[in-house]
């Protein structure tokens, strides 16, 4: 058993990044520019968009914070998301969510300048990827298959099962393994909350993307000697001996399912560390034109 270790890829995505920066910039292109905008004052939405603003320093972007309260309007923050699309030196935003129950997210995420989100959540983006035309791939999807290609683990060919159908992470990830590609080219089978019998596909799969939201849902008897598990998971399960009085656990119970994989990734430490250094990566892409001349 091999632990994938996203720390790792993303550290090296990220130097990357960083040195294509500086080329492009003294090559006279313009410093990439993200911005974010964050409704409310949910802890893990500002932690989480902390991190992206570090991030950025550290690859030479500029990067801005746009916070707003939670009482914003919809039509207000509708005026914020023009203002951004109009602004020809920002190369990409995201519209961190959950946003407020009175917004309707649909709206605004059809409301971002395709050619600006570099979160990939647009129908136009979302539907670009599904044609197989160049587009911002969402970040978490992109990360894993950043973290299958760099591993060199073998997909050609394999049975892949997701779990999970969201809109962020299940749905692009199934269309993404089932690719003509070099680290694709899956039979993919798709499974949700409503699939019979589940153990089933599980136990048929070389590789398990989980991403289900629910912590310690797969179990070691739903998987198969040498399988590949992907676990896209991060949950908190109250543990009164930790100071914190919980822990973050992932969708997979790894103790039980390591010894049987012959590639496993951890939570945390895994795929969550990949998120953003595949955010940077297509705000580097925005910036350079190459989604959208």
């Amino acid at each position: 058993m091999e632990l994938i270790d996203g720390k790792k890829i993303a550290q090296q995505l990220q130097d990357e990044i960083a040195a294509e920066v500086k080329q492009f910039v003294s090559g006279g292109g313009k410093v990439p520019h993200l911005a974010a905008i964050l409704v409310g004052d949910d802890p893990a939405s500002m932690a989480y968009v902390g991190s992206k603003v570090k991030t950025c320093e550290k690859v030479g972007f500029k990067s801005t914070l746009k916070k707003f309260p939670a009482t914003i309007s919809e039509a207000e923050l509708l005026h914020e998301l023009d203002v951004l699309n109009n602004d020809n030196d920002i190369d990409g935003y995201i519209v961190q969510l959950p946003l407020p129950k009175h917004i309707n997210e649909h709206k605004i995420i059809e409301a971002v300048k395709p050619s600006k989100d570099v979160d990939g959540f647009h129908p136009i983006n979302v539907g670009r990827l599904v044609l197989d035309l160049p587009t911002y791939i969402s970040a978490t999807p992109f990360g894993i298959t950043q973290l299958l290609e760099r591993y060199n683990i073998e997909t050609s060919g394999k049975n892949c099962v997701v779990i999970g159908r969201s809109h962020i992470v299940g749905s692009p990830m199934s269309i993404l393994m089932a690719k003509n590609d070099k680290f694709a080219n899956c039979t993919v089978t798709l499974c949700h909350s409503r699939t019979k019998d589940l153990k089933a596909h599980c136990l048929n799969a070389d590789i398990i993307i989980a991403a289900i939201g629910k912590p310690n849902f797969v179990t070691a008897d739903m998987v198969k000697q040498g399988a590949v598990i992907i676990d896209v998971g991060i949950n908190r399960v109250d543990d009164a001996s930790l100071p914190k009085g919980y822990k973050l656990v992932g969708d997979v119970d790894f103790e039980g399912c390591a010894p049987k994989c012959s590639y496993i990734t951890p939570v945390p430490g895994g795929v969550g560390p990949m998120t953003i250094a595949s955010l940077i990566k297509n705000t580097l892409l925005a910036a350079k034109k190459e989604i959208y001349a």
